[in-house]
């Protein structure tokens, strides 16, 4: 059988447990073989991170610890300009091979903003997109990308087998947990624990981050 792989990229600045969360909902609702989540170093569509990219990759590899089915790549980290979904899909395929299928992870709100992204058009003919949905969360989808869901999507995570192409809704556990709020808790000298790994929040009071 072809390997299955799962990408959830971010900033994960920091990692917390709506992504854990969700990366293990994924892994299971498509019989993932691995999950990968990959920090990007200079997201193009999102401010400079708090944390640098170093960090960020530490706290990502202590969040996944012990979890032989989540693993991290660090390739985004690697580059010296910014992190372009595109291509790291394009590396990911060159390391895979064309018969691996690939699922990249993303949110409701990002798939609506997809129109934005660098190459956008060229997503689908490197993977297959599983779209987070919040259930009460009902942001419009841009009229280009209407045709595309009407082709493309599929529901039963048991045809979704193809190395690239489908596009496939999940709807989550409602966690209502973001790193917005985590950083904002600290710089008020507030705890966030609970919302994140412990391993996780002890190096970030270790490292003083995100104090005013």
């Amino acid at each position: 059988m072809s390997r299955r792989v799962g990408l959830l990229g971010g900033t994960f600045d920091p990692v917390h447990n709506g992504h854990l969360r969700s990366a293990l909902e994924v892994r299971e609702w498509l019989a993932l073989d691995e999950l990968r989540l990959v920090p990007s170093a200079r997201p193009p569509h999102r401010a400079i991170p708090g944390a640098n990219a170093e960090q960020r990759l530490d706290m990502v590899r202590l969040a996944v610890q012990g979890d032989t089915g989540l693993q991290v790549d660090d390739r985004e980290l690697l580059r010296e300009r910014p992190s372009y979904t595109v291509e790291t899909l394009e590396s990911i395929r060159t390391e895979l091979g064309s018969d691996a299928v690939v699922f990249f992870i993303l949110g409701w709100d990002a798939f609506c903003a997809l129109p934005t992204w660098h190459r956008w058009g060229e997503l689908l003919d490197l993977c297959s997109l599983v779209v987070l949905q919040r259930p009460d969360y009902d942001l419009e989808v841009p009229e280009v990308l209407k045709d595309l869901l009407a082709a493309r999507s599929v529901t039963d995570p048991g045809q979704a087998c193809a190395s690239f192409g489908e596009i496939m809704p999940l709807v989550q556990t409602p966690l209502a947990i973001s790193a917005t709020h985590i950083r904002s808790l600290l710089a008020e000298r507030r705890s966030p624990r609970f919302l994140l790994p412990d391993a996780v929040l002890d190096y970030i009071e270790t490292k003083g981050l995100y104090r005013p």
